[in-house]
């Protein structure tokens, strides 16, 4: 069977290089005092963050039940089956709703709740590609992916806190004080929402932090994975391309036996609720992705 592999850029994967790939890549749109943009389409990274800085109304939204249908209805036509990959349920009504909207569509759309975003989320898609070459279903490679969906840990280390504030997540009166005190909070997850994991008195101590519960990972929840050579480290950022590269060389420092496979910009959807000055790692159990992350080197 022809089955076309679909996310969202969420993943990261921008719209060039879903091209390359084969695979069609959903723009998600966001608004900017009230004015919709398309990442990748619409909108720059670069641009994003200046109007960001200056203080501009973003809000995120999600791909509309006319626009998905009407875009799965074409794919179809050249298609015997679709494997979409939506961001995270737990950030988002994205998938859930999808998973309604495919009900029109006969079987023939399969939609992964892989509970993942950004690089994370590119790696499954990576890992579909490569099963789909392999000849496997559409309704194999959701079963896959729904199946390792927790093997991973993504940490986030906030460059500042006002957007935690914006988010609801603290007063304003803790984020003014956390900003003077130049605090550096530290999110995770391993498949649902973020969550607090600790909060450190400056970058230093939050990528120490990381570092070690990634030790503490290896030893204990990756410890066979880790035997096996399947562990693989991923690192994102938001406007600072250098510092993605500074931490990745840390943690290739840390970690001498795990390739760093991918250092990419946060998407803008996401960025717009953590803020500049942000950068993240993820450790991840790699089983498939291989053969595509070396033919994009």
């Amino acid at each position: 069977m022809k089955t076309m592999i679909l996310t969202d850029s969420n993943s990261g994967i921008t719209q060039a290089e879903g091209k390359k790939l084969g695979i069609f890549v959903i723009p998600m749109p966001f608004t900017i005092d009230g004015e919709e943009y398309l990442e990748d389409i619409t909108m720059t990274q670069e641009k994003f963050y200046e109007l960001l800085k200056k203080g501009v109304d973003v809000k995120t939204s999600q791909p509309s039940q006319v626009y998905l249908e009407d875009l799965w209805t074409e794919l179809l036509k050249t298609n015997d089956e679709i494997l979409y990959i939506p961001m995270m349920s737990g950030l988002s009504a994205t998938c859930e709703n999808a998973k309604e909207y495919a009900k029109k569509f006969n079987n023939r759309v399969k939609v992964v709740d892989n509970l993942r975003i950004s690089v994370i989320q590119k790696l499954s898609v990576y890992e579909a590609i490569e099963l789909a070459k392999q000849g496997k279903s559409a309704d194999e490679i959701k079963e896959y992916l729904e199946h390792v969906k927790n093997q991973f840990s993504l940490y986030i280390i906030m460059g500042v806190l006002k957007y935690l504030k914006k988010g609801g997540r603290i007063s304003p009166a803790a984020a003014t004080i956390g900003d003077l005190l130049k605090l550096k909070p530290i999110l995770y997850t391993t498949g649902g929402k973020f969550e607090k994991y600790a909060i450190t008195m400056s970058q230093k101590q939050a990528k120490a932090k990381v570092i070690q519960k990634f030790k503490l990972d290896l030893q204990t929840k990756f410890k066979r994975e880790y035997a096996e050579g399947k562990m693989v480290i991923c690192v994102a950022y938001t406007d600072k391309r250098e510092e993605g590269l500074i931490f990745k060389g840390e943690l290739e420092q840390a970690f001498p036996d795990i390739k760093v496979v991918l250092v990419d910009p946060l998407s803008l959807s996401v960025s717009c609720h953590i803020g500049p000055g942000t950068v993240a790692a993820t450790l991840s159990v790699n089983n498939y992705a291989t053969n595509v992350l070396n033919s994009l080197n």
